[in-house]
């Protein structure tokens, strides 16, 4: 009976770890994730399984342009009045235990997440204007967007937003989906301070025909 018992705590033992582990792994180095929007066609399509790297989270490190972020979703989707002088997203919700924190940072449950590409970084003075994103004075090339698509303030939404003309701040990025006319992004709700991105797209692991990085 204790050989048993003592057989079974070892086994809890090693499954404890084995998840604690785990759960070290997704927070700090990296995890898979599962593309559940089509804000970033023609890049990623929905259901495209992509590795998840979260070692910049971990080391505080800003992605560089053209990235692909994952980021929590702001609590405004859409500011109606942009303070040019603080356009950063506006985030309300601060889970306040530590069982809170650990279900909401750790597990994420309950938390709702987007996926985007990096446009502007902190200090670039991003305008958009005439179908086109200028940075710095200079058009930014994005050959990664599909031919004839325009990037105006018109968005998933039909609304018209106004982060259009903007200095990004210290520690945030400014970010867009690559499907313009279809994604909620910057545009609409401002910039996304470097604590709230979860991660970069390191690569797509499925459909395995598509295996490989993505750009």
């Amino acid at each position: 009976m204790k050989s048993v018992l003592r057989e079974t705590m070892e086994w809890l033992i090693c499954i404890l770890i084995a998840v604690v582990l785990a759960l070290l792994v997704r927070y700090y180095i990296g995890t898979p994730t599962i593309v559940q929007q089509t804000s970033m066609h023609p890049t990623l399509k929905e259901n495209d399984r992509l590795w998840l790297n979260r070692w910049g989270r971990t080391t505080k490190k800003m992605p560089e342009r053209g990235d692909i972020i994952t980021f929590e979703a702001p609590s405004v989707t859409r500011v109606t009045k942009v303070d040019k002088n603080n356009p950063v997203a506006i985030y309300n919700y601060e889970p306040q235990t530590l069982l809170e924190k650990f279900s909401y940072y750790v597990l994420e449950s309950g938390k709702k997440s987007y996926i985007k590409r990096v446009i502007g970084l902190p200090g670039d003075h991003v305008e958009i204007k005439d179908g086109l994103v200028y940075i710095n004075g200079e058009q930014l090339e994005e050959d990664y967007l599909q031919p004839g698509v325009v990037t105006d303030m018109l968005q998933a939404n039909g609304k018209e937003t106004g982060f259009s003309d903007i200095i990004v701040p210290q520690n945030c990025v400014f970010a867009m989906g690559d499907n313009r006319p279809g994604s909620t992004d910057s545009r609409a709700f401002g910039c996304i301070p470097l604590e709230k991105i979860e991660g970069t797209v390191s690569f797509r692991f499925w459909p395995f025909s598509k295996f490989g990085g993505v750009e």
